[in-house]
């Protein structure tokens, strides 16, 4: 896999000419392109702008972040997925604040040491906020590198991964990082996309191995398929006064701290479950049932109602809430709780 001759001029020339100019952070704020390359790790543009404005208007600047409760933070994060992502922001939030005094830093070392940044995602914010010269290979990356140079396997291998980053290190030019940077996401995001590719445009159609040999739809190779494994729940929509029970699930794992509701395994008595909770309650009615899908399984939720004749005592202590509806929808919730909620 020869590196081509010009590559990188000939991308910095399309990329000018065709590639993306209006993004809201393509700025040079360190802060605003970190919260986009955090939010843009595994989901699409336009997915994120929403949340990006959203997210920028409510914390401005790195300290309003910092100092914000990890509710607030998870509340604007709720339907973008990978929840996780909201936490590792909002703690290197609180590192930089402690350990680089309030200020970004600009070393891409320093940047990969921060909590939930990897090394494509630091080099991306070196190039974009300080000009750094650093590869970059994300999964537009990989795809347009598979394709062009007609690299086989799947790109998570690990051997794989490693030709790739070598093609990354030996095509990045000296200067003009930041557009052959954006011009390599462009080309992914515009042209050489997962599906549908629009080769006719491309500027290396005459160079590119799969455009050569028709091979567009097997480059890159999938992941090998398993099956998505089926687990089952049910939630309980706990309801008195007018208002419903949420709790706060654990920092980690699923849903890590975010607000969601009470549940139970699907063989166990709802009312029991209640009951195990402090609250004597009467079923209402089942709900309609809804399926959730993460990367590596199927959750199939049963929501059932029920009427809480009391409150427990100790129903006002932390980790437990009680809102109405209208109210709770506006928490930080899992997208199939907030589901639920809203169809009340």
């Amino acid at each position: 896999m020869t590196p081509l001759a010009g590559f990188a001029d000939r991308l910095v020339a399309w990329q000018r000419q065709h590639g993306r100019h209006d993004l809201p952070w393509q700025v040079s704020d360190p802060y605003a392109v970190w919260v986009s390359e955090i939010m843009l790790q595994q989901t699409q543009v336009d997915t994120v702008i929403p949340y990006y404005v959203r997210f920028l208007a409510r914390f401005p600047d790195l300290a309003s972040l910092a100092e914000a409760p990890e509710d607030a933070v998870l509340a604007l994060w709720s339907g973008l997925g990978y929840y996780a992502r909201a936490r590792n922001l909002h703690a290197a939030a609180k590192r930089v604040l402690a350990d680089h005094g309030g200020v970004f830093p600009g070393d891409v070392a320093a940047i990969a040491a921060l909590p939930g940044i990897g090394r494509s995602t630091a080099a991306a914010i070196a190039a974009f906020a300080f000009g750094g010269r650093h590869a970059i290979l994300d999964g537009n990356v990989k795809r347009v590198f598979c394709r062009l140079f007609g690299v086989d396997g799947w790109p998570g291998e690990k051997a794989v991964e490693t030709a790739l980053w070598h093609l990354a290190e030996a095509l990045l030019p000296e200067r003009e990082i930041v557009p052959y940077t954006q011009g390599l996401m462009d080309l992914g995001a515009t042209l050489c996309r997962r599906s549908r590719p629009d080769c006719p445009c491309c500027p290396f159609a005459d160079d590119c191995v799969a455009c050569r040999d028709g091979r567009q739809a097997e480059l890159p190779a999938a992941r090998p398929r398993k099956g998505l494994p089926e687990r089952s729940t049910v939630m309980l929509v706990l309801r008195h006064g007018g208002e419903i029970l949420l709790e706060k699930r654990p920092p980690s794992g699923i849903w890590g701290g975010l607000w969601s509701l009470p549940e139970c395994a699907p063989g166990d008595d709802p009312v029991a479950a209640a009951r195990r909770l402090g609250y004597s309650a009467e079923p209402l009615a089942e709900l309609p049932g809804l399926s959730h899908t993460f990367s590596h399984f199927r959750l199939a939720i049963r929501p059932v109602a029920l009427a809480v004749a009391r409150r427990a005592p100790g129903a006002g202590e932390p980790g437990a809430l009680w809102l109405a509806p209208a109210d709770a929808v506006q928490a930080a919730l899992p997208t199939p709780v907030r589901r639920i909620i809203a169809a009340l």
